[in-house]
């Protein structure tokens, strides 16, 4: 199921190009350029890691890249953060879960 916002009545969303991404080893469609987050929620994905001491699950926070709770691994690389982090075709995304 997809979780997007397609129709607006004010706001314009021009066409973008569909690229495939991978997310703990899944394929998931969706469009270059957006935030990673973005397209992972937009995907059904909710829970971007746990926390390292109580293993509670974590998304997206402030949105903005001042926190931490968004951060993922990306194409092998610890600590992105995936709501500030534009999606591009082919990447690899894993969950962090430290």
């Amino acid at each position: 199921m997809v979780y997007r916002v397609t129709r607006h009545p004010i706001l314009e969303f021009p066409e973008k190009k569909l690229v495939t991404i991978t997310v703990n080893g899944k394929k998931i469609k969706c469009y270059e350029g957006e935030p990673i987050a973005a397209a992972l929620l937009a995907s059904g994905i909710r829970v971007l890691r746990k926390s390292p001491k109580l293993h509670e699950p974590r998304g997206v926070f402030c949105a903005i890249g001042r926190c931490n709770e968004c951060i993922m691994k990306v194409n092998g690389v610890s600590g992105i953060r995936t709501c500030v982090t534009p999606v591009k075709e082919g990447m690899i995304i894993e969950r962090q879960d430290t």
